[in-house]
């Protein structure tokens, strides 16, 4: 029960992460140079989550295609809030692989319809950790128009939680935030 409280109250608080930050997407880092770009430029190598993003994770997993989408969508990642420095380089470069393989563009600077501001926070309970993710998704004037929220388990629970997290299971978690983020845009709705 007290992981279920731990889990709830964290989902409660991302707003407020957001609303903190106010529509300064670039100064939402507090430790410069830990986004996604940032990562990607040092040589980081290439919700429940539904059904849709479960069965395009393990597609992913397996070494099947994905279908890729129709988009004018142009996408940038914002630095991600509560992840490791170790936690960020299996992060970015799937997030960027896998964002090719749904033909969504990932940008840098201007040019971004929308940008995508992560927030992580990993719960050793017990014998697993549990690795919460909360990906807003924004227009350029800072104002939400998605969110894409889930949690992975993965076994072990050593110190602060993320000793436990391996880079698969940030592989995995990107798989799915972009398999979430595809499935939002072709509905028409980004």
């Amino acid at each position: 029960m007290r992981q279920f409280a731990t889990i709830i109250g964290l989902m409660l608080l991302a707003p407020l992460f957001s609303a903190c930050a106010g529509t300064d997407v670039n100064g939402l880092n507090p430790q410069p140079g830990r986004g996604i770009a940032a990562v990607e430029a040092q040589g980081g190598d290439a919700g429940a989550a539904g059904s849709a993003s479960e069965a395009g994770a393990q597609a992913a997993q397996e070494g099947q295609a994905v279908a890729a989408v129709s988009t004018d969508a142009r996408v940038q990642f914002a630095p991600v809030i509560g992840a490791t420095e170790e936690a960020l380089p299996p992060l970015s470069s799937r997030l960027s692989a896998r964002a090719r393989q749904r033909g969504i563009p990932i940008v840098q600077g201007s040019g971004a319809t929308h940008i995508v501001k992560g927030y992580f926070s990993a719960i050793a309970d017990g014998n697993e950790t549990t690795v919460i993710y909360v990906w807003d998704v924004l227009d350029p004037s800072g104002n939400r128009l998605h969110r894409i929220q889930g949690q992975q388990k993965v076994p072990g629970a050593q110190g602060d939680g993320w000793s436990s997290v391996t880079g698969q299971t940030m592989e995995t978690i990107a798989d799915r935030t972009i398999d979430d983020l595809a499935a939002w845009l072709t509905r028409g709705t980004g």
